[in-house]
This record gives C-alpha cells, sequence and structure tokens, in this order.
C-alpha cells in the first residue's frame, strides 16, 4: 500500500461522510433558520421551540433518505473490504 492509495482512500471515505451527511445537514439548518426567524419576527425566545422541530425534520430525512444512505455506506464498505487482498500485493 502506497501514498496514493492512503490518499484516495482517505479522499473517498471523506466524499462519502460529505455525501451521506449533506441531506440531514441541509435539512436541518433551513429549519433552524425558519424557526430562527419566526422567534426573531414573534420575539418567542423558547428553548424547545428552536430544538423540536429540528429534531423532527431530522427523524423525517432519516426516514426517507435513510434506506439510501444505509446503502451507500454498506457499498462503500464492501468495495473497501473486497480490495483488501489487492493490497497485500
Amino acid at each position: 500500500m502506497n501514498a496514493q492509495m492512503v490518499l484516495t482512500t482517505g479522499r473517498e471515505a471523506l466524499t462519502l461522510l460529505l455525501m451521506v451527511s449533506a441531506p440531514v445537514l441541509l435539512v436541518v439548518l433551513a429549519v433552524g433558520l425558519v424557526v430562527s426567524i419566526f422567534q426573531a419576527v414573534t420575539q418567542i425566545h423558547e428553548a424547545t421551540l428552536s430544538f423540536v422541530p429540528k429534531l423532527v425534520a431530522a427523524v423525517v430525512v432519516f426516514a426517507i433518505a435513510g434506506p439510501w444512505m444505509l446503502g451507500t455506506l454498506v457499498d462503500y464498505i464492501r468495495r473497501t473490504i473486497e480490495s483488501i487482498p489487492a493490497l497485500a500485493l
């Protein structure tokens, strides 16, 4: 295993991490922004008002995109494990 292979594997892992986490992060960011604007307009500063909608949005995103996320991660892990014999060369 040379340095190029290590860098390629690391880059693929980071790209996969960003790709899998992006849907949840973007939805929670959007919901947080909407809730913050709502709190600023109505001057309601309740801690649970900012937490609960983000939690619900994250659960909904996981319910919708979860199978895709899991499939993508399983495919990456399978490819990584299958490439182990080639590393011995």
